[in-house]
């Protein structure tokens, strides 16, 4: 019998992120992890994950290198602000851990390379998590297009995005109109030089999911719009169109849907249509099925969506079983797929500044 391992031990780094609550949530029923350790600078925003899963005082830090070096964790999540990733990774790897990036990625292809350079010379894995990539209808229709179903992939379309980042905290918990009102001229979210905006938030899902999707092949050149609210200094709705060799394909960020897609698809659904050579396929986000045609069936028909495999049932699961097994990441967590992603976002991003198509950005 192969010896029992000592739990993983973890730490979660700032609650920026509302995603912080559900990672620790992922971590606190591992059977094989525990919560070594929480910091952020602000006591207040660790209260619901201190409540939620019992952290004892000891593992309570508002002092990130006390925290590092008193928990001596063997993967440390990173929740802070998009601007501040890479300053944060960078100073993570100095204690020679295991680094998971809650999306997006980075605030730039410049902070991305840091962040890749600065973990991968700890021998670690940098792991950038993107919660679509543990949709079932999303992952089914990967395996759909891997299997040839609707032959070669041609175009990614996607619509993503919520009612806004405020309006619900860790584990969905709605917040009211009002509060969301109230909080909006000090958040981060609502900030350009700390990352906000619905593309940066948005647009890696697109972009990164429609590069595993695409199996790594990237964009020539890349158009966008975003709308210009007046008193907002982020943008709350973008679409980017990219070309590729096989055509166009559209990606569309919305902070405003009618509702939240994880109680309501709105209209537009939230979610991709895949098209190729030989059918297409609708995946929209968190449906138990995905709509598929083909040249031999075309009319639209469901699919069950696969259950997620034991080991792969969420990004912490995931993560530390390859850990575990000394393999490396795959897919969207894989940071040179997120690096072509954040390539598109940089694209994007400075297509809507310039108001002009570019090339995609080395």
């Amino acid at each position: 019998m192969a010896p029992i391992r000592p739990p993983f031990r973890v730490v979660g780094i700032s609650f920026d992120h509302m995603h912080m609550g559900d990672l620790l949530r992922q971590v606190h029923e591992h059977p094989e992890a525990e919560i070594a350790g929480i910091f952020d600078p602000d006591p207040a925003r660790m209260a619901g994950a201190i409540a939620n899963f019992g952290i004892p005082p000891e593992r309570v830090f508002t002092d990130l290198d006390a925290c590092m070096a008193t928990a001596k964790p063997d993967l440390a999540i990173l929740c802070v602000a998009t601007a501040a990733h890479a300053d944060h990774a960078e100073r993570l790897a100095g204690y020679g851990v295991h680094v998971f990036v809650e999306k997006p990625f980075a605030a730039s292809v410049a902070d991305a390379r840091r962040m890749i350079a600065a973990v991968g010379a700890t021998g670690k894995l940098l792991a950038v998590n993107w919660p679509l990539r543990w949709v079932e209808s999303h992952v089914t229709a990967k395996r759909l297009l891997d299997q040839g179903m609707i032959g070669g992939l041609i175009e990614v379309h996607h619509y993503g995005g919520n009612r806004g980042p405020l309006y619900h905290l860790a584990d969905k918990v709605e917040v009211t109109p009002e509060e969301v009102e109230r909080q909006k001229p000090g958040s981060w979210w609502y900030k350009r030089a700390s990352g906000g905006g619905s593309l940066l938030d948005y647009l890696g899902y697109g972009a990164t999911l429609g590069t595993w999707y695409m199996d790594g092949r990237a964009p020539l050149e890349v158009t966008c719009t975003v709308d210009e609210t007046p008193g907002t200094e982020v943008d709350q709705h973008s679409i980017t169109v990219c070309r590729y060799e096989t055509g166009l394909s559209k990606m569309e960020t919305q902070w405003g849907t009618f509702t939240d897609p994880w109680v309501i698809q709105p209209q537009p659904a939230c979610g991709f249509v895949l098209v190729g050579t030989e059918g297409t396929i609708r995946s929209e986000d968190y449906a138990d099925h995905v709509m598929v045609q083909t040249r031999a069936r075309p009319e639209p028909h469901p699919m069950p969506a696969d259950p997620l495999p034991a080991g792969e049932r969420n990004a912490i699961e995931y993560v530390l079983g390859c850990i575990a097994r000394g393999d490396p990441l795959t897919g969207p967590l894989d940071p040179e797929i997120s690096l072509l992603g954040q390539r598109i976002v940089d694209s994007a991003a400075l297509s809507a500044r310039e108001k002009r198509t570019v090339a995609l950005v080395p």
